[in-house]
Protein backbone atom coordinates (compact mmCIF):
# COMPACT_ATOMS: atom_id res chain seq x y z
CA UNK A 1 0.00 0.00 0.00
CA UNK A 2 1.33 3.46 -0.93
CA UNK A 3 1.17 6.28 1.61
CA UNK A 4 0.11 9.37 -0.30
CA UNK A 5 0.31 12.84 1.22
CA UNK A 6 -2.31 15.05 -0.36
CA UNK A 7 -1.66 18.72 -1.00
CA UNK A 8 -4.42 19.44 1.52
CA UNK A 9 -2.66 17.37 4.21
CA UNK A 10 0.65 19.14 3.49
CA UNK A 11 -1.03 22.52 3.91
CA UNK A 12 -2.75 21.52 7.15
CA UNK A 13 0.52 20.19 8.60
CA UNK A 14 2.33 23.41 7.62
CA UNK A 15 -0.42 25.49 9.24
CA UNK A 16 -0.20 23.39 12.40
CA UNK A 17 3.58 23.87 12.50
CA UNK A 18 3.17 27.63 12.24
CA UNK A 19 0.58 27.70 15.05
CA UNK A 20 2.82 25.46 17.16
CA UNK A 21 5.72 27.90 16.75
CA UNK A 22 3.66 31.03 17.41
CA UNK A 23 1.04 30.02 19.96
CA UNK A 24 1.92 26.66 21.49
CA UNK A 25 5.63 26.35 22.25
CA UNK A 26 6.11 29.88 23.68
CA UNK A 27 3.27 29.34 26.17
CA UNK A 28 3.84 25.66 26.97
CA UNK A 29 5.74 26.14 30.25
CA UNK A 30 3.31 28.80 31.48
CA UNK A 31 0.21 26.68 30.93
CA UNK A 32 1.93 23.59 32.31
CA UNK A 33 2.82 25.30 35.59
CA UNK A 34 -0.59 26.95 35.97
CA UNK A 35 -2.49 23.87 34.74
CA UNK A 36 -4.43 26.15 32.43
CA UNK A 37 -5.92 25.46 29.02
CA UNK A 38 -4.24 27.29 26.14
CA UNK A 39 -7.31 29.07 24.77
CA UNK A 40 -5.19 31.35 22.58
CA UNK A 41 -3.71 28.38 20.73
CA UNK A 42 -7.12 26.68 20.53
CA UNK A 43 -8.56 29.82 18.93
CA UNK A 44 -5.72 29.88 16.41
CA UNK A 45 -6.41 26.21 15.61
CA UNK A 46 -10.12 26.95 15.17
CA UNK A 47 -9.51 30.03 13.02
CA UNK A 48 -7.21 27.99 10.78
CA UNK A 49 -9.86 25.32 10.34
CA UNK A 50 -7.78 22.54 11.90
CA UNK A 51 -10.66 21.22 14.04
CA UNK A 52 -12.38 20.46 10.74
CA UNK A 53 -9.57 18.14 9.62
CA UNK A 54 -11.28 14.89 10.65
CA UNK A 55 -14.92 15.87 9.93
CA UNK A 56 -16.70 15.11 6.60
CA UNK A 57 -17.30 18.04 4.26
CA UNK A 58 -21.08 17.78 4.38
CA UNK A 59 -20.93 18.64 8.09
CA UNK A 60 -18.61 21.61 7.78
CA UNK A 61 -15.35 19.69 7.83
CA UNK A 62 -12.45 19.50 5.42
CA UNK A 63 -12.57 15.68 5.23
CA UNK A 64 -8.80 15.53 5.05
CA UNK A 65 -8.63 12.09 6.66
CA UNK A 66 -6.92 10.27 9.50
CA UNK A 67 -3.45 10.65 7.98
CA UNK A 68 -3.86 14.43 7.85
CA UNK A 69 -5.17 14.37 11.41
CA UNK A 70 -2.07 12.45 12.51
CA UNK A 71 0.24 14.95 10.84
CA UNK A 72 -1.52 17.96 12.40
CA UNK A 73 -1.46 16.30 15.83
CA UNK A 74 2.23 15.46 15.43
CA UNK A 75 3.14 19.09 14.70
CA UNK A 76 1.21 20.44 17.69
CA UNK A 77 2.55 17.75 20.05
CA UNK A 78 6.11 18.45 18.90
CA UNK A 79 5.76 21.87 20.52
CA UNK A 80 3.69 20.75 23.52
CA UNK A 81 2.48 17.19 24.01
CA UNK A 82 -0.23 18.48 26.33
CA UNK A 83 -1.72 20.70 23.67
CA UNK A 84 -1.45 17.84 21.19
CA UNK A 85 -3.79 15.94 23.51
CA UNK A 86 -6.10 18.95 23.85
CA UNK A 87 -6.45 19.04 20.07
CA UNK A 88 -6.74 15.30 19.37
CA UNK A 89 -9.30 14.58 22.10
CA UNK A 90 -11.86 16.48 20.04
CA UNK A 91 -11.46 13.83 17.37
CA UNK A 92 -11.81 11.08 19.99
CA UNK A 93 -15.08 12.53 21.22
CA UNK A 94 -16.35 13.11 17.68
CA UNK A 95 -15.64 9.72 16.17
CA UNK A 96 -18.66 8.01 17.80
CA UNK A 97 -20.87 10.57 16.05
CA UNK A 98 -19.00 10.35 12.74
CA UNK A 99 -18.91 6.54 12.73
CA UNK A 100 -22.24 5.72 14.32
CA UNK A 101 -24.45 8.79 14.58
CA UNK A 102 -27.70 9.36 12.72
CA UNK A 103 -27.83 11.92 9.94
CA UNK A 104 -29.78 14.27 12.20
CA UNK A 105 -27.15 13.95 14.95
CA UNK A 106 -24.30 14.61 12.57
CA UNK A 107 -26.04 17.70 11.21
CA UNK A 108 -26.70 18.99 14.72
CA UNK A 109 -23.34 18.44 16.41
CA UNK A 110 -20.50 18.11 13.90
CA UNK A 111 -20.60 21.58 12.24
CA UNK A 112 -20.15 23.24 15.64
CA UNK A 113 -17.18 21.00 16.42
CA UNK A 114 -15.66 21.57 12.97
CA UNK A 115 -15.56 25.35 13.36
CA UNK A 116 -14.24 25.20 16.93
CA UNK A 117 -17.43 26.66 18.42
CA UNK A 118 -17.90 23.54 20.56
CA UNK A 119 -15.38 21.19 22.17
CA UNK A 120 -16.12 17.55 22.84
CA UNK A 121 -15.02 14.91 25.37
CA UNK A 122 -15.12 11.11 25.47
CA UNK A 123 -16.54 9.52 28.65
CA UNK A 124 -15.72 5.82 28.71
CA UNK A 125 -13.42 4.97 31.63
CA UNK A 126 -14.65 4.51 35.19
CA UNK A 127 -12.94 3.73 38.50
CA UNK A 128 -13.53 0.01 38.07
CA UNK A 129 -13.68 -0.13 34.27
CA UNK A 130 -10.58 0.99 32.39
CA UNK A 131 -9.32 -1.48 29.81
CA UNK A 132 -12.41 -3.63 30.53
CA UNK A 133 -14.97 -1.46 28.73
CA UNK A 134 -17.63 -4.13 29.24
CA UNK A 135 -17.41 -3.54 33.00
CA UNK A 136 -19.10 -0.12 32.96
CA UNK A 137 -21.42 0.77 35.84
CA UNK A 138 -22.89 4.15 34.76
CA UNK A 139 -26.52 3.49 33.84
CA UNK A 140 -29.09 5.06 31.54
CA UNK A 141 -32.70 4.09 32.27
CA UNK A 142 -35.62 4.80 29.96
CA UNK A 143 -38.22 7.24 31.25
CA UNK A 144 -40.81 8.13 28.62
CA UNK A 145 -39.07 10.00 25.82
CA UNK A 146 -35.88 10.40 27.85
CA UNK A 147 -33.01 8.52 29.45
CA UNK A 148 -31.97 9.14 33.05
CA UNK A 149 -28.19 8.77 33.52
CA UNK A 150 -26.61 8.04 36.91
CA UNK A 151 -23.01 7.36 37.97
CA UNK A 152 -19.57 8.82 37.51
CA UNK A 153 -16.84 8.68 34.90
CA UNK A 154 -13.12 8.86 35.54
CA UNK A 155 -10.28 10.38 33.50
CA UNK A 156 -12.47 12.56 31.26
CA UNK A 157 -9.94 14.51 29.21
CA UNK A 158 -11.18 17.98 28.25
CA UNK A 159 -13.73 17.81 31.07
CA UNK A 160 -14.95 21.27 32.00
CA UNK A 161 -13.63 22.65 28.72
CA UNK A 162 -15.88 20.51 26.53
CA UNK A 163 -19.43 21.44 25.60
CA UNK A 164 -20.42 17.94 24.43
CA UNK A 165 -19.77 14.67 26.29
CA UNK A 166 -20.04 11.33 24.52
CA UNK A 167 -21.09 9.14 27.45
CA UNK A 168 -20.98 5.34 27.38
CA UNK A 169 -23.44 3.75 29.80
CA UNK A 170 -25.33 0.56 30.55
CA UNK A 171 -28.82 0.46 29.03
CA UNK A 172 -29.40 -3.30 29.26
CA UNK A 173 -27.64 -4.95 32.19
CA UNK A 174 -28.93 -8.40 31.21
CA UNK A 175 -27.41 -8.38 27.74
CA UNK A 176 -23.85 -9.41 26.96
CA UNK A 177 -23.57 -8.22 23.37
CA UNK A 178 -25.83 -5.14 23.53
CA UNK A 179 -25.28 -3.99 27.11
CA UNK A 180 -23.80 -0.55 26.42
CA UNK A 181 -25.06 2.53 24.58
CA UNK A 182 -23.51 5.91 23.79
CA UNK A 183 -25.48 9.05 24.65
CA UNK A 184 -24.56 12.68 24.03
CA UNK A 185 -24.81 14.94 27.10
CA UNK A 186 -24.42 18.71 26.86
CA UNK A 187 -22.53 20.46 29.63
CA UNK A 188 -25.43 22.60 30.91
CA UNK A 189 -27.78 19.63 31.38
CA UNK A 190 -29.14 19.63 34.98
CA UNK A 191 -27.50 16.98 37.13
CA UNK A 192 -24.29 16.88 35.10
CA UNK A 193 -21.21 18.22 36.87
CA UNK A 194 -17.44 18.17 36.82
CA UNK A 195 -16.09 17.15 40.21
CA UNK A 196 -12.49 16.28 40.94
CA UNK A 197 -9.93 17.97 38.69
CA UNK A 198 -6.89 15.70 38.65
CA UNK A 199 -3.45 17.02 39.60
CA UNK A 200 -1.44 15.25 36.93
CA UNK A 201 2.20 14.39 36.37
CA UNK A 202 2.09 15.62 32.78
CA UNK A 203 -0.17 17.01 30.02
CA UNK A 204 -1.12 19.58 32.65
CA UNK A 205 -2.51 22.17 30.21
CA UNK A 206 -5.51 19.97 29.40
CA UNK A 207 -7.91 19.09 32.24
CA UNK A 208 -8.60 15.49 33.20
CA UNK A 209 -11.57 15.23 35.55
CA UNK A 210 -14.29 13.14 37.12
CA UNK A 211 -17.64 13.71 35.44
CA UNK A 212 -20.73 13.03 37.57
CA UNK A 213 -24.25 12.21 36.46
CA UNK A 214 -26.98 12.68 39.05
CA UNK A 215 -30.32 11.86 37.43
CA UNK A 216 -29.24 13.55 34.22
CA UNK A 217 -32.24 13.61 31.89
CA UNK A 218 -31.46 13.59 28.17
CA UNK A 219 -33.85 13.05 25.25
CA UNK A 220 -33.81 9.72 23.47
CA UNK A 221 -32.79 11.52 20.29
CA UNK A 222 -29.35 11.94 21.94
CA UNK A 223 -28.77 8.17 21.79
CA UNK A 224 -25.93 7.96 19.27
CA UNK A 225 -27.11 5.96 16.30
CA UNK A 226 -30.67 6.01 17.59
CA UNK A 227 -30.48 2.35 18.59
CA UNK A 228 -29.67 1.09 22.11
CA UNK A 229 -26.94 -1.47 22.62
CA UNK A 230 -24.49 -0.27 19.98
CA UNK A 231 -22.17 1.54 22.38
CA UNK A 232 -19.47 -1.12 22.66
CA UNK A 233 -19.23 -1.34 18.88
CA UNK A 234 -19.02 2.46 18.64
CA UNK A 235 -16.35 2.59 21.35
CA UNK A 236 -14.12 -0.04 19.72
CA UNK A 237 -14.43 1.54 16.26
CA UNK A 238 -13.67 4.94 17.78
CA UNK A 239 -10.52 3.70 19.50
CA UNK A 240 -9.27 2.09 16.30
CA UNK A 241 -9.69 5.44 14.52
CA UNK A 242 -8.27 7.49 17.40
CA UNK A 243 -5.19 5.43 18.26
CA UNK A 244 -3.15 6.69 15.29
CA UNK A 245 -3.78 10.15 16.76
CA UNK A 246 -2.34 9.10 20.13
CA UNK A 247 0.58 7.54 18.29
CA UNK A 248 1.05 10.80 16.39
CA UNK A 249 1.14 12.67 19.71
CA UNK A 250 3.94 10.31 20.69
CA UNK A 251 5.87 10.90 17.48
CA UNK A 252 5.58 14.65 17.98
CA UNK A 253 6.65 14.39 21.62
CA UNK A 254 9.62 12.20 20.72
CA UNK A 255 10.70 14.55 17.94
CA UNK A 256 10.38 17.56 20.23
CA UNK A 257 12.55 15.91 22.90
CA UNK A 258 15.08 14.80 20.28
CA UNK A 259 15.29 18.34 18.86
CA UNK A 260 16.17 19.72 22.28
CA UNK A 261 18.68 16.96 22.99
CA UNK A 262 20.41 17.48 19.65
CA UNK A 263 20.79 21.24 20.14
CA UNK A 264 22.01 20.79 23.72
CA UNK A 265 24.49 18.04 22.78
CA UNK A 266 25.92 20.25 20.04
CA UNK A 267 26.50 23.16 22.45
CA UNK A 268 27.44 21.47 25.70
CA UNK A 269 31.20 20.92 25.92
CA UNK A 270 32.99 18.37 28.06
CA UNK A 271 36.63 17.35 27.80
CA UNK A 272 37.16 20.17 25.34
CA UNK A 273 34.58 19.10 22.77
CA UNK A 274 30.79 19.12 22.28
CA UNK A 275 29.27 16.02 23.86
CA UNK A 276 27.70 15.25 20.47
CA UNK A 277 31.20 14.26 19.34
CA UNK A 278 31.42 11.51 21.96
CA UNK A 279 30.48 8.06 20.72
CA UNK A 280 28.13 7.17 23.57
CA UNK A 281 26.05 10.32 23.01
CA UNK A 282 26.18 9.81 19.25
CA UNK A 283 24.75 6.32 19.70
CA UNK A 284 21.94 7.67 21.87
CA UNK A 285 21.06 10.37 19.34
CA UNK A 286 21.24 7.94 16.43
CA UNK A 287 18.92 5.46 18.15
CA UNK A 288 16.50 8.23 19.18
CA UNK A 289 16.30 9.52 15.61
CA UNK A 290 16.04 6.09 13.99
CA UNK A 291 13.32 4.80 16.29
CA UNK A 292 11.32 8.02 16.04
CA UNK A 293 11.43 7.83 12.25
CA UNK A 294 10.34 4.19 12.38
CA UNK A 295 7.46 5.14 14.68
CA UNK A 296 6.44 7.99 12.39
CA UNK A 297 6.05 5.75 9.35
CA UNK A 298 4.22 3.06 11.29
CA UNK A 299 1.77 5.75 12.41
CA UNK A 300 1.38 7.01 8.85
CA UNK A 301 0.78 3.44 7.63
CA UNK A 302 -1.92 2.85 10.25
CA UNK A 303 -3.61 6.18 9.49
CA UNK A 304 -3.44 5.67 5.72
CA UNK A 305 -5.03 2.24 6.10
CA UNK A 306 -8.06 3.74 7.81
CA UNK A 307 -8.36 6.33 5.06
CA UNK A 308 -8.01 3.70 2.34
CA UNK A 309 -10.53 1.18 3.70
CA UNK A 310 -12.09 1.77 7.16
CA UNK A 311 -13.61 -1.73 7.08
CA UNK A 312 -10.28 -3.57 6.68
CA UNK A 313 -9.85 -5.86 9.71
CA UNK A 314 -6.08 -5.24 9.76
CA UNK A 315 -6.64 -1.59 10.71
CA UNK A 316 -7.20 -2.54 14.35
CA UNK A 317 -3.89 -4.40 14.48
CA UNK A 318 -1.97 -1.60 12.78
CA UNK A 319 -3.52 1.04 15.04
CA UNK A 320 -2.51 -1.00 18.09
CA UNK A 321 1.02 -1.48 16.72
CA UNK A 322 1.39 2.23 16.02
CA UNK A 323 0.07 3.27 19.41
CA UNK A 324 2.21 0.74 21.26
CA UNK A 325 5.47 1.29 19.41
CA UNK A 326 5.28 5.06 19.10
CA UNK A 327 4.36 5.67 22.73
CA UNK A 328 7.02 3.29 24.07
CA UNK A 329 9.49 5.13 21.87
CA UNK A 330 8.35 8.53 23.12
CA UNK A 331 9.02 7.46 26.69
CA UNK A 332 12.44 6.10 25.75
CA UNK A 333 13.43 9.16 23.73
CA UNK A 334 12.28 11.54 26.47
CA UNK A 335 14.24 9.53 29.04
CA UNK A 336 17.37 9.62 26.89
CA UNK A 337 16.91 13.35 26.27
CA UNK A 338 16.88 13.96 30.03
CA UNK A 339 20.04 11.83 30.30
CA UNK A 340 21.79 13.87 27.63
CA UNK A 341 20.84 17.09 29.42
CA UNK A 342 22.30 15.64 32.60
CA UNK A 343 21.51 17.64 35.72
CA UNK A 344 19.77 20.31 33.65
CA UNK A 345 17.34 17.69 32.37
CA UNK A 346 16.13 17.06 35.89
CA UNK A 347 15.28 20.71 36.42
CA UNK A 348 11.89 22.18 35.53
CA UNK A 349 13.67 25.29 34.24
CA UNK A 350 14.04 23.50 30.89
CA UNK A 351 11.28 21.95 28.74
CA UNK A 352 12.96 18.56 28.40
CA UNK A 353 11.65 17.65 31.88
CA UNK A 354 8.14 18.40 30.67
CA UNK A 355 8.55 16.14 27.65
CA UNK A 356 9.55 13.37 30.04
CA UNK A 357 6.50 13.93 32.27
CA UNK A 358 4.12 14.22 29.33
CA UNK A 359 5.36 11.06 27.63
CA UNK A 360 4.31 8.60 30.33
CA UNK A 361 0.55 8.98 29.91
CA UNK A 362 0.87 8.08 26.23
CA UNK A 363 1.66 4.50 27.22
CA UNK A 364 -1.47 4.34 29.39
CA UNK A 365 -4.50 6.12 28.00
CA UNK A 366 -6.72 4.97 25.13
CA UNK A 367 -5.70 1.41 25.96
CA UNK A 368 -2.54 0.55 27.88
CA UNK A 369 0.33 -0.80 25.85
CA UNK A 370 -0.16 -4.17 27.52
CA UNK A 371 -3.68 -4.22 26.05
CA UNK A 372 -2.31 -3.13 22.66
CA UNK A 373 -0.01 -6.15 22.67
CA UNK A 374 -2.99 -8.37 23.44
CA UNK A 375 -4.86 -6.87 20.47
CA UNK A 376 -1.86 -7.41 18.19
CA UNK A 377 -1.35 -11.00 19.36
CA UNK A 378 -5.02 -11.88 18.82
CA UNK A 379 -4.89 -10.58 15.27
CA UNK A 380 -1.71 -12.56 14.63
CA UNK A 381 -3.14 -15.84 15.91
CA UNK A 382 -6.13 -15.41 13.60
CA UNK A 383 -3.79 -15.38 10.60
CA UNK A 384 -2.31 -18.83 11.31
CA UNK A 385 -4.87 -20.42 9.00
CA UNK A 386 -3.29 -18.46 6.15
CA UNK A 387 0.11 -19.99 6.81
CA UNK A 388 -0.77 -23.59 5.97
CA UNK A 389 1.97 -23.69 3.32
CA UNK A 390 4.50 -23.74 6.17
CA UNK A 391 3.14 -26.93 7.74
CA UNK A 392 5.84 -29.10 6.19
CA UNK A 393 8.48 -27.12 8.08
CA UNK A 394 6.82 -27.59 11.48
CA UNK A 395 7.26 -30.73 13.63
CA UNK A 396 4.16 -32.91 13.79
CA UNK A 397 2.52 -33.62 17.10
CA UNK A 398 4.10 -37.07 17.27
CA UNK A 399 7.54 -35.62 16.70
CA UNK A 400 7.31 -33.19 19.57
CA UNK A 401 8.88 -34.16 22.86
CA UNK A 402 6.64 -34.45 25.87
CA UNK A 403 7.94 -35.27 29.32
CA UNK A 404 6.16 -35.68 32.60
CA UNK A 405 7.83 -34.65 35.85
CA UNK A 406 10.20 -37.39 36.93
CA UNK A 407 10.23 -39.11 33.50
CA UNK A 408 13.09 -39.30 31.03
CA UNK A 409 12.84 -37.78 27.55
CA UNK A 410 11.78 -40.55 25.16
CA UNK A 411 11.72 -38.79 21.80
CA UNK A 412 14.43 -36.17 21.21
CA UNK A 413 13.39 -35.10 17.72
CA UNK A 414 13.10 -31.32 17.44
Amino acid sequence: MNIVFSHQADELAATARKIADEYVRPQAAKHDKAQEYNYEAAKAVADAGLFATFIPKRYGGSEAGILALARVTEELARADSGFGVAFAVNALGSFPIILGGTEEQKQEWLPKIACGEKFVAFCLSEKYAGSDAQGLAVTAVEDGDDYIINGEKKWTTNGGIADYYTVFCVTDANSKSRRISAIMVEKDTPGFSVKKIEDKMGIRCVPVVETHFDHVRVPKRNMIGGCPGMGFKHAMATLDHARPGVAAQAVGAAQGALDLALVYASRRKQFGAPISSHQMVQQMLADMATETEAARWLVYRAAAGLDDDPTDATNSKLAAMAKCYATDNAMKVATDAVQIFGGYGFMEDYPVAKYFRDAKILQIYEGTNQVQRMVIARHLTRTVKNLGHLDEFIPTETQLTYTEPGQAVVNQNT
